[in-house]
């Protein structure tokens, strides 16, 4: 009788084998490189198996960009915080550009090719890691743009350098180009001080509360709940 604990161990080995035989011939052939036959004949086994593992091409490929991101985000999980939420997005910001240019075919693969409400489980991650680092501008109270704006103005400036440098001669790239954006990109959705001195969301409240009369989109019963709300907040707990 089979172990059903080795059965899958061994799936497991056969899956990582062809993943990272996958990756390689990405690195060196580009996404053409990756035809199901050629994979199957890299790996030392048949097509049939990478359908029974992945389902199809599709999965195959989420599968190497997964490979490829693990490396990408256990780089970002590893550096030491910067203290300052805006000098951590900063970093980010330079170790994405960074690790596009140094992996120009997996990070086209990721993101040469965007789909509507779809998103590589792995890039799904990498981008709520962004969000994280959006939020905490904003608990630091110095975003002041809504976050989803701020995550999506922030991916799509911080891809769409890597592509422009991508497609420049390697001596012609100018990096000042990455900067430019970056600082950019930090003065559209960041402000230089705090809107509230104290962080934490009884200061927020107070803030806030004071300029609810200002929030006209909000109709005046509205305008009330959401007073009641904001005072109990600035009270703090009972």
């Amino acid at each position: 009788m089979s172990d059903p604990g080795s059965e899958t161990a061994g799936r497991d080995r056969t899956r990582a084998h062809i993943v990272s035989v996958a990756a390689g011939l990405l690195a060196s052939g580009g996404r053409d490189a990756l035809s199901t036959r050629a994979v199957a004949a890299a790996a030392g086994t048949q097509a049939p198996t990478i359908y029974r593992l992945f389902g199809d091409k599709e999965g195959l490929l989420d599968a190497v960009a997964e490979f490829g991101f693990t490396s990408y985000l256990r780089d970002k999980k590893a550096r030491p915080p910067a203290g300052d939420p805006v000098e951590e997005f900063r970093a980010g910001w330079d170790l994405h550009v960074g690790f596009g240019l140094a992996n120009p075919a997996l990070f086209s693969l990721m993101y040469g090719d965007p789909q509507p409400g779809r998103r590589s489980p792995a890039s799904a991650v990498a981008f709520r890691m962004l969000g994280e680092r959006i939020r905490a501008i904003a608990a630091a109270g110095r975003l002041k743009v809504g976050e989803r704006l701020a995550a999506d103005l922030v991916h799509s400036a911080g891809t769409g350098v890597v592509f422009t440098l991508l497609s420049m001669p390697e001596e012609r790239r100018d990096m000042r180009l990455s900067e430019v954006a970056r600082d950019a990109a930090i003065a559209a959705i960041t402000t230089d001080a705090p809107a509230v001195e104290t962080p934490g969301p009884a200061a927020a409240a107070m803030a806030l509360r004071a300029t609810l009369p200002d929030a006209t989109a909000l109709t005046d019963g509205e305008r009330h709940v959401l007073g009641e709300w904001l005072d109990r907040l600035a009270v703090g707990p009972a």
